[in-house]
């Protein structure tokens, strides 16, 4: 056996190459260098040898990165079949939505404030509670928790919206329900209480309750009797009290352990019209969340609630109408939050403001964690919804990166996308002793089918690889023919031939590249704006995810007379 310190170049090379491919395999994507560097120099041996491992490195990953997925699999089953093996053999962890024991039918619903567009946090509960419902043929109800005209005040789009990126997610409604066209039916629920002695109307300052409740003790309007508290709840209807005048509570357990669960807020006094036409200023006493929602399960016969760990109190708080009123609570779930690093803490109504201050383009603006955005950026539902899936509905708080949602959608999106070159920050450069030609690269690895890119003596380059050439070094235009490069400043460069030997027995890089009289481009990404020059052809691939080579997939957004806008989706 050779020990590892004595391996010649080309073994350690090849022992790379296998860790590399390793890498590449498993998780759908070039890998970092650290990634196999790590692997590698696990090796006590190979230490002493680092420097010469990290160009290595360097080299082995430029060959895997113009390697299609299919043919990474099949050099790395050739080269090290045990390695494969490796990665088949792992148990995958627990993925997936748990069975649910049913009794009975099963009734879910999806309950927004649609007081923005549906984000990513808003796509777990969509298809959570589509994919429960489809599974256990149960009926799915969409409703619009809209019953704050103020604070989180509606966006009249933001119904649309919704009912939109549902049906985009698999996730088409049985029912749909919108809170603000139920009021009279909470104000029933309301006096009903009030009757039941499981609700009275509260003048307290919000200060003044506070104390109380802090201290255990009792409101003054506690006890004020039903008579008084039905008289007062009717002025508050009639619109002659003012706003924070008074608020009807629910009756609870004034001594509990969690402060936030003695007699809450049921109803408020708001006299903002609400954004709706058909409402406007028909109301001015509005329920608070978790009475609207209370009410509103117990209406429509939900069976099964799922719903975030940190809202637990809200079932507390429900439980004590339910008590009132003899009915039966539906069952519930919990999961834990789930941070996603690439949009740290982003709320909808920050979004608001940051698109008004022109900080962001709009509600799919790239660098925001919209539905609406993802969709523009060539993400296909069937990869959020996976990702979404297998999230599971464990309680404990998770953080992740989108790689995992970009690797699904890569698996669906790279047989079928067409490539296409774009060079961005371009530098043209005049080829010497190259005569026009027309190019022909292939539309897909796989497929097969080619594209015709006419060309004369002058090409563009991206200005990351112009400011990498060294004089006399020898390289190949992907799908065009071989260069030398005469010197640097000058920029000159030769052309000397079309041999792949060039590639095959020198190693020698690959560099991409687009005649000057293609098509401006604009490519619209999370990290910013890249402008160049894509060739012709990929104005015909209008909504569509294509491959710029050596950038990554986009979709190509809009066309207008020469000029292409695309919104990256990923690497």
């Amino acid at each position: 056996m050779i020990k590892a310190a004595m391996l010649t170049t080309d073994e350690l090379k090849l022992l790379i190459k296998k860790y590399a491919l390793q890498n590449a395999v498993k998780y759908s994507k070039t890998p970092q260098a650290g990634a196999v560097m790590g692997k590698v120099m696990a090796n006590p041996e190979l230490r002493s040898r680092a420097k010469e491992i990290t160009t290595l490195v360097g080299e082995v990953l430029q060959e895997i990165e113009q390697m299609t997925p299919e043919a990474r699999e099949e050099e790395l089953k050739r080269l090290a079949p045990e390695l494969l093996d490796e990665l088949k053999e792992k148990k995958e962890p627990d993925k997936g939505l748990p069975p649910l024991e049913i009794n009975g039918p099963l009734v879910m619903r999806f309950a927004p404030n649609p007081n923005g567009p549906p984000t990513l946090g808003s796509a777990r509960g969509i298809v959570v509670n589509s994919e429960y419902t489809r599974r256990y043929h149960g009926k799915l109800i969409i409703r619009f928790d809209d019953t704050d005209p103020a604070t989180k005040r509606p966006m009249l789009e933001a119904y649309g919206w919704y009912l939109e990126d549902c049906e985009w997610l698999g996730a088409k409604a049985d029912e749909i329900v919108i809170a603000s066209d139920r009021i009279p039916k909470y104000y029933e629920v309301a006096e009903e209480l009030i009757r039941r002695d499981g609700a009275y109307v509260c003048f307290c300052g919000q200060e003044e309750f506070k104390a109380l409740k802090d201290a255990k003790q009792p409101c003054p309007h506690r006890e004020q009797g039903i008579e008084k508290n039905l008289e007062f709840w009717r002025e508050m209807l009639s619109g002659c009290r003012k706003e924070q005048e008074a608020v009807l509570r629910i009756k609870t357990d004034i001594a509990h352990k969690d402060p936030a669960i003695r007699d809450w807020v049921a109803f408020r006094i708001i006299k903002t019209p609400h954004p709706r036409p058909e409402v406007g200023d028909k109301y001015c006493v509005w329920p608070l969340l978790d009475f609207e929602g209370a009410v509103e399960d117990h209406l429509l016969g939900t069976t099964l609630i799922i719903r975030g760990k940190d809202l637990a109190d809200s079932e507390t708080r429900q439980k004590y109408v339910y008590k009132y009123m003899g009915w039966t609570y539906p069952k519930t779930m919990h999961w834990g939050r789930v941070q996603i690093y690439e949009f740290g803490k982003l709320s909808t109504s920050g979004i608001k403001k940051a698109i008004a201050e022109g900080k962001y383009t709009g509600w799919d603006d790239p660098r925001l964690p919209t539905i609406r955005a993802i969709r523009r950026r060539g993400i296909l539902p069937e990869a959020l919804r996976k990702f979404m899936i297998d999230l599971g509905l464990g309680e404990t708080d998770i953080s992740l990166s989108l790689d995992t949602l970009y690797a699904e959608n890569r698996k669906l999106v790279d047989p079928i996308a067409n490539r296409y070159f774009f060079v961005w920050n371009p530098v043209e450069v005049e080829v010497e002793g190259a005569e026009p030609k027309v190019a022909k690269a292939p539309l897909h690895p796989t497929r097969g089918g080619l594209r015709e890119i006419p060309v004369g003596t002058k090409i563009l380059i991206t200005r990351d690889d112009a400011d990498t050439l060294k004089a006399g070094e020898r390289l190949r235009l992907k799908d065009l023919y071989n260069i030398h490069v005469i010197s640097t400043s000058p920029l000159r460069v030769k052309f000397i031939g079309t041999d792949m030997d060039l590639v095959r027995k020198e190693k020698a890089r690959i560099i991409h590249w687009v005649p000057p009289d293609g098509l401006k481009v604009k490519v619209l990404a999370p990290d910013g704006e890249y402008t160049g020059i894509g060739e012709r052809g990929m104005e015909k691939e209008l909504d569509k995810v294509v491959q710029f080579e050596r950038f990554g997939f986009v979709r190509i957004d809009t066309v207008r007379d020469d000029e292409v806008v695309a919104y990256f989706t990923h690497k």
